[in-house]
């Protein structure tokens, strides 16, 4: 009895999830665990793995499908049984045509002259006026080319004609892997001169089948998530050019960039930077790195000591700690604060629990271990939700500072700059000398809904102020 693999519950949040590439083709022997197929839900991408060893006997759900949680997506043969003919198999032997029975001889005709005599001829019935003959039914459009939905979003970004491609999906579909295959060269092929003007061909006889058009490059669609507007339609058109590379957004930059345009359009977004003397806790990471790596196994950076600053400046100011809820504005009790993480597929941003519960230690080793399974795509739907306030670290090559879009619901996020060494002013014994000191530029953007200066300035000057005083239990 063959065992069926299932999209199994990828957080309470997630109801389904889009096939977004099979790894292995039916007749291929898997190992338990091994992963299958890879499903992109709106919270986060998962590998599938096989629930036991076999022979993937049939593909039920083809690249694009949506898949409640609980669907089937294949199904394994387990070893020691033969796997059942696939349906594409099957179909393809109930096509066979049936063996014709020999046709019954045809009677022989008599001769005029062995024909017996004439019958005496019947009157005739006043001939019936005849029904004039139905209008010829006009021929069926023909079908579309099968693709999945993921493929049509990708050809309709690249300005590829799906009519064009051979599909190399389960049971012929076209793939988003031939959309993309396609889509590079049909634009180089378009390159050059525009040909000169052919003479009008003759027009086509309605018995002859129209010819399927080629391949050919137009601007991408607009992007996700922009705005559908007269302004949209006369300024964000671009037509592709030569040397252009047409790149369709992958699902997950989709999402981000629906996510960023509701964000912008959603809260007023407001900006201020605060410039951070890192001397005392450069001071304390040189000191305790090497202990704390061997005591806790995770390396101390930078990120702990802020994310452990930030957690407390929100519980002393909780209007940066809210979400926007209609007319009203709603403080959170608890503080989960979610921590960029840049992966192979893009921007993903995991949350960290009960943050100010943590120690410094206690914070270095959640986000390290998040980090980690962000980017090997172990990281489940409900550690993605759920965040109060988000704070992102773009990394240290020449980042000196940018205000970051907010994560919604939320209503703050705090952007930092790379540590680099500067010369300030600083007063030592009375006087004012030029010192270098190690300082980094902390950027706070936050939705004035919610949010005035003041509060957000006094917030952001907590967290400078932590961070200079360097008062950590490492």
């Amino acid at each position: 009895m063959s065992i069926a693999v299932e999209l199994p519950a990828l957080g309470e949040s997630v109801l389904e999830g889009t096939v977004a590439r099979w790894l292995v083709k039916e007749g291929d022997r898997v190992e338990q665990d091994q992963p299958l197929v890879e499903v992109t839900t709106d919270k986060v991408d998962a590998e599938i793995p096989a629930p036991a060893a076999g022979v993937i006997e049939a593909i039920v759900a083809a690249e694009g499908d949506v898949v409640p949680v609980g669907g089937v997506l294949a199904r394994i043969a387990p070893d020691g049984e033969r796997p059942a003919a696939s349906p594409r198999d099957a179909g393809a032997a109930s096509a066979q045509p049936a063996p014709r029975a020999p046709a019954a001889p045809a009677p022989a005709v008599r001769p005029a002259a062995e024909a017996g005599p004439a019958a005496a001829p019947r009157p005739v019935a006043p001939a019936r006026p005849v029904a004039p003959a139905p209008a010829a039914r006009p021929a069926a459009p023909p079908e579309p080319p099968r693709a999945t939905p993921v493929a049509r979003r990708a050809a309709e970004a690249a300005g590829v004609e799906l009519a064009a491609l051979e599909g190399t999906g389960v049971g012929g579909r076209i793939t988003k892997a031939d959309v993309e295959r396609s889509a590079v060269p049909a634009a180089e092929a378009a390159r050059g001169a525009a040909p000169a003007p052919r003479a009008a061909a003759p027009p086509a006889r309605a018995s002859e089948p129209s010819q399927a058009r080629a391949a050919t490059p137009r601007a991408p669609a607009a992007r996700a998530g922009a705005p559908h507007s007269a302004a949209a339609e006369r300024f964000g058109h671009y037509a592709v050019q030569e040397g252009d590379r047409v790149v369709p957004m992958s699902p997950l930059r989709k999402l981000v960039a629906e996510h960023m345009v509701y964000s912008k359009q959603t809260a007023p977004h407001v900006g201020t930077v605060a410039e951070v003397d890192l001397g005392g806790v450069v001071r304390l990471r040189d000191e305790r790195k090497r202990a704390f790596q061997e005591q806790h196994g995770v390396p101390l950076t930078f990120l702990p000591f802020v994310v452990h600053a930030t957690v407390r400046a929100l519980r002393e100011h909780p209007a940066l700690n809210a979400s926007v809820l209609e007319d009203a504005i709603v403080e959170k009790r608890d503080v989960h604060v979610g921590i960029a993480v840049e992966t192979e597929k893009g921007l993903v941003v995991p949350v960290v629990r009960h943050a100010d519960r943590l120690s410094l230690a206690g914070l270095a080793a959640a986000i390290e271990d998040l980090s980690a399974r962000a980017r090997t795509k172990r990281l489940s739907a409900d550690e993605l939700t759920g965040g109060t306030f988000t704070v992102t670290n773009p990394g240290r090559e020449g980042n000196l500072y940018g205000f970051a879009i907010i994560n919604q619901p939320q209503v703050g996020i705090l952007r930092m700059g790379e540590v680099v060494k500067r010369p300030v002013v600083r007063t030592v014994d009375g006087e004012d000398a030029i010192v270098i000191r190690p300082l980094m530029y902390l950027a706070l953007s936050y939705d004035h809904r919610a949010v005035d200066g003041a509060p957000a300035n006094a917030f952001l000057h907590r967290v400078k102020q932590l961070l200079e005083e360097a008062d950590f239990d490492v």
